[in-house]
């Protein structure tokens, strides 16, 4: 609770001014998750497994079928509950002599809020190698080398992880185009944006920038800008916890953003105290239902 003595320096005249408050990070995790809305406590994701490829037929003999399509797997999708709030006497308002600076209305809720859902968000991302078995879905991490389909498994990770460079980069283009579907047909995946930890940045801008083979003395022309390989370019995201993991995300959706309850506010006066009560209150969940959507590589160093 905010008493007079959380605030004595705001009761005498003479302060040149308040600090502590600053501009905010802007909004990243929009970029990496599709958006959408939930009227449900749980919403769930079915992966389902269709027809695979077409068989050679001999003249007068019988045509193949395949009765395997069918549900395969369900990723499943809970809302967490955010709240916070704060409470300032009476007399810390009604004495304070710098109200317009420290003010129950800008002590920064909002603030608080975005950056949560910062770390909500880039948490799908740092825990992309452990697998949560909340969500479920196939039985792996987001991010593994070994994602089952019928008759045998994909990756989305390299075997062994790499630091990111242009043959690490572009081991992982290929290796998107080579996404299969449960049947193992062949998916048209390809990448569409690079995201980095703020120490790769100056990596990311090398690779995406130079006109000729980063990091050589040849005259080899840059690949990955000369094919435009990554249309979307690259993104910095504040939040990841290792200055050494790398995701490209790919054109197919699977990263979702569901939001339950908007942001919304309560203020009241507890009428036995007559403190002022301020509460803070939001519904919404970050998840995946297609490992896809991405591919991730996690060196240690």
């Amino acid at each position: 609770m905010t008493s007079l003595a959380n605030i004595q320096a705001l009761l005498l005249p003479g302060l040149r001014g308040l600090t502590g408050r600053y501009a905010q990070i802007p909004t990243q995790w929009s970029g990496v998750f599709d958006q959408g809305t939930s009227k449900m406590t749980v919403e769930r994701t079915a992966e389902m497994r269709y027809l695979g490829l077409a068989a050679i037929k001999t003249e007068g003999g019988a045509t193949v079928f395949d009765n395997a399509s069918g549900q395969r797997y369900i990723y499943a999708q809970e809302h967490l509950e955010i709240g916070l709030g704060y409470s300032m006497t009476r007399k810390a308002i009604d004495d304070n002599l710098y109200k317009e600076q420290f003010n129950p209305s800008n002590l920064g809720l909002m603030d608080s809020f975005k950056q949560t859902k910062e770390i909500e968000g880039a948490t799908v991302l740092n825990t992309a190698t452990t697998y949560n078995a909340a969500i479920g879905g196939d039985g792996v991490a987001l991010c593994s080398t070994a994602h089952p389909v019928d008759g045998g498994t994909w990756a989305n990770r390299p075997t062994t992880d790499q630091d990111l460079n242009e043959t690490s980069l572009t081991q992982a283009l290929t290796a998107i185009r080579y996404f299969p579907t449960q049947a193992n047909l062949r998916v048209f995946a390809r990448g569409r944006k690079l995201l980095v930890p703020p120490q790769l940045e100056w990596t990311a801008e090398r690779l995406l920038r130079s006109e000729l083979r980063p990091n050589t003395a040849n005259n080899d022309v840059g690949v990955l800008v000369s094919t435009k390989a990554l249309p979307e370019d690259y993104a910095v995201l504040d939040f990841l916890t290792s200055n050494f993991a790398w995701f490209v995300l790919t054109d197919k959706k699977g990263l979702l953003y569901l939001q339950r309850i908007g942001f919304e506010t309560d203020m009241q006066v507890d009428p036995v105290t007559g403190n002022l009560l301020v509460i803070g209150y939001e519904r919404y969940s970050f998840a995946y239902n297609d490992p896809r959507a991405i591919y991730g590589s996690f060196p240690s160093a």
